[in-house]
């Protein structure tokens, strides 16, 4: 069956459709259509999922070409978890530091009520209620945080002004247990004066220093600590191999217009089924492969996904910002091409950032996926593993210099994707006034 994968895949006649659901024109209709073929027909998701994997040879596609949608074996075995969890605010964060038992009301309700939406809109509804309170799994870390919040908040772990935790419930587990857990919220809901930017990647969070400070205080080994210390705030290595490739926490705007997802364009999109074959697949790998999703959650976080919107971008009419938009579509928009100023894999080669996650056994295609760029004066550090401090800095030749100083990840030149930095210094700065209009 993989040969045959692999065949079909080299031959592009898997996932023959045509229209393009996922792109901003698709009508509601069509993604409530392919919806319904997601939810319903097997087949179909095992096409897609064929379809969707880039490189059936990294560990991640190799993974779900082995498991997924094979009806009788593989992950179609998982009981559906549909749980109940409730998000974590100041007042259980109390209970837990004091060592009260956590335990959820009676009357609280599993996340679904079992009925499938009608609507574009009310599946996005109940796919925010998902990507805020599905756990991915139960946490020792963070509820150790919740115990320790000085040392909590210096790593990100922070509430609301309405003293909720994005990202982080209290849940009833399959063996009945109630425990703290983390979803998608944690790492992308940034909260800026007290206020949740749901969407938006929270670069302060620092999974790294919470796990050493947790380690520290519970005793214990630590695999891969000199990892953590690598990490650094708004990075995490989530792959599948044990390379040194962590990659900056990306905002999720715009996933509507990207034909490929991840940074290292590990999942083709042709529609809304491979992002949501992504989600249901993230969801069962993080909770140790013990069950799965409802498969209507995955696809209601897709139509979530879909609909987040960015807060409002600078407005800026000045001589300056129009003369960098023309720089723009001459220089930049080669490479930036669809709604969401991103656009199609660029062979590692030619970008020649650094090539560890683009080469990895994990999630490997040779290639880095062209980043989407709205609200990106917002969205520092900059390149896939958040080496570049500032848009001016991504423009300048400086960075390209083994005497370069000013590196996110430490002095030393930061080498790639010199688009940019060969225009004239007065270019460079109107084509950064520009950027900070998207």
């Amino acid at each position: 069956m993989r040969v045959l994968a692999v065949a079909l895949f080299a031959a592009g006649l898997l996932g023959g459709c045509k229209r393009d659901p996922s792109s901003g024109n698709a009508k509601d209709s069509d993604l409530l259509a392919e919806g319904v073929r997601y939810l319903d027909d097997a087949a179909f998701r095992r096409e897609q999922v064929l379809a969707s994997l880039t490189n059936p040879n990294n560990i991640y596609s190799k993974q779900r070409i082995s498991n997924y949608a094979l009806g009788t074996r593989g992950w179609d075995l998982l009981p559906e978890w549909n749980p109940k969890s409730i998000p974590v605010t100041k007042g259980i964060a109390e209970d837990v530091k004091s060592g009260r038992a956590l335990k959820l009301d009676a009357a609280t309700l599993p996340l679904w009520d079992g009925s499938r939406p009608t609507s574009v809109s009310a599946w996005a509804a109940l796919g925010r209620e998902v990507f805020a309170r599905y756990p991915l799994r139960a946490e020792p870390i963070v509820e150790w945080g919740l115990k320790h919040t000085e040392v909590a908040a210096r790593a990100g772990l922070l509430a609301d002004s309405a003293g909720t935790f994005p990202g982080v419930v209290a849940f009833v587990d399959v063996d009945g247990t109630t425990r703290v857990g983390i979803t998608c919220a944690l790492c992308h809901t940034n909260v800026v004066d007290g206020v949740s930017i749901v969407g938006e990647a929270r670069r302060s969070f620092d999974y790294g220093a919470l796990r050493l400070a947790y380690t520290s205080d519970v005793g214990g080994r630590m695999d891969g600590i000199q990892r953590m210390h690598a990490w650094g705030p708004g990075r995490a290595d989530v792959t599948e191999d044990d390379d040194e490739d962590p990659v900056a926490i990306p905002d999720l705007w715009g996933l509507r217009e990207q034909t490929f997802l991840t940074q290292a364009a590990t999942i083709r999109q042709r529609g809304p089924t491979a992002l949501a074959i992504r989600q249901e697949t993230q969801l069962l790998t993080s909770n140790h492969q013990r069950l799965r999703p409802p498969r209507a959650l995955a696809f209601a976080l897709t139509m979530a996904l879909y609909a987040f919107s960015p807060p409002p971008p600078l407005a800026d009419k000045s001589m300056m910002a129009k003369h960098g938009k023309s720089i723009f579509e001459s220089q930049c928009a080669r490479c930036h091409t669809n709604g969401a100023w991103g656009g199609d894999p660029i062979p590692v080669n030619d970008v020649d950032t650094d090539h560890a996650l683009a080469n990895g056994t994990a999630r490997g295609t040779g290639t880095y996926r062209t980043p989407a760029l709205i609200r990106v004066a917002r969205a520092a550090p900059y390149f896939h593993d958040g080496s570049v401090s500032t848009l001016e800095d991504l423009l300048s030749p400086e960075r390209l210099l083994p005497s370069f100083a000013r590196g996110a990840l430490g002095p030393g030149a930061v080498r790639g994707h010199r688009y940019g930095t060969e225009l004239a210094a007065s270019d460079r700065t109107a084509l950064v006034a520009y950027l900070k209009t998207l």
